[in-house]
């Protein structure tokens, strides 16, 4: 989203494809962006897309818990499954997960608790603050908490699904849960840029994006995020898994708006130690 801000008044590129949604509201705001709908566009849920048709979710992911097994058992511990679970004393230095300065799946973790807490700003920077004193490190990329938790480093990862689910595929034996609270419902997007110098060949690739057969390839491929085309073919493990979840809804175009200041918050208040 930087570049395509820096090249607004000459664009390089015609699409961006598979930023966060609250990237592509923040970019709407700014006027990146053109409104464009795909042939597929009314199949797709209203809340993973814009309404005005500037972006549309190509995939949706989500948080989870991912702990390992072994150090769960070693410490008599059962998996968390509430957000309040992590704040347990038996957690104390042993919690990874992502930098809000450096990472997107820290801004997921912010909107999810901040959801999942009513909305309630204050309440859940306290929460943080609390959480704060049982995380071991926060690690620069959003996966960055998967190997050290599956090699016994961290007994828990908050990171996407698709990380603990291939850390599952690799053999690691983590326990993956979810919040009963719920977690924020994050989307992948695709959007054309407002002035494509390539426009025609442009919406052929979104066209392409929202058809059967490119959505099947996120199956077909292992990439363990949910397709958007209510027809597309999902991972079986991930469908299993997924009726557990709780998906709060999240508002883009507050987020696009708020993000900074939310980060802005967790570094001056939450980890200021």
């Amino acid at each position: 989203m930087a570049r395509a801000t820096a090249e607004k008044n000459n664009p390089r590129a015609d699409v961006i494809w598979g930023a966060p949604g609250d990237g592509f509201a923040a970019a709407k705001e700014a006027g990146l962006l053109e409104p464009y709908r795909a042939p597929t566009w009314d199949r797709i849920p209203t809340e993973l897309k814009d309404r005005e048709a500037y972006y549309t979710a190509v995939s949706k992911n989500t948080l989870i818990f991912m702990s390992n097994a072994k150090l769960l058992k070693e410490k008599n511990l059962k998996p968390p499954a509430s957000w309040m679970d992590l704040l347990d004393p038996a957690y104390k230095g042993q919690i990874q997960t992502a930098d809000a300065r450096t990472s997107g799946t820290a801004l997921t973790r912010i909107l999810s608790i901040y959801y999942a807490l009513g909305k309630d700003e204050d309440r859940a920077i306290d929460y943080q603050k609390k959480l704060h004193k049982n995380v071991q490190v926060y690690t620069k990329s959003g996966g960055g908490c998967t190997i050290p938790a599956a090699l016994g480093q961290a007994m828990v990862c908050i990171a996407h699904m698709p990380d603990a689910m291939e850390a599952k595929k690799k053999g690691y034996d983590m326990v993956v849960t979810f919040p009963r609270e719920g977690v924020a419902a994050v989307i992948e997007g695709v959007a054309l840029v407002k002035g494509a110098r390539n426009r025609e060949q442009a919406t052929k690739f979104i066209d392409w994006t929202f058809s059967k057969d490119m959505q099947d390839l996120l199956d077909k491929h292992d990439v363990y995020m949910l397709p958007t085309l209510p027809e597309a073919s999902i991972d079986a493990a991930v469908q299993s898994l997924m009726k557990e979840a709780k998906l709060l809804p999240v508002d883009l175009e507050w987020v696009g708006k708020n993000r900074r200041r939310l980060v802005e918050r967790w570094v001056n208040e939450v980890i200021k130690d």
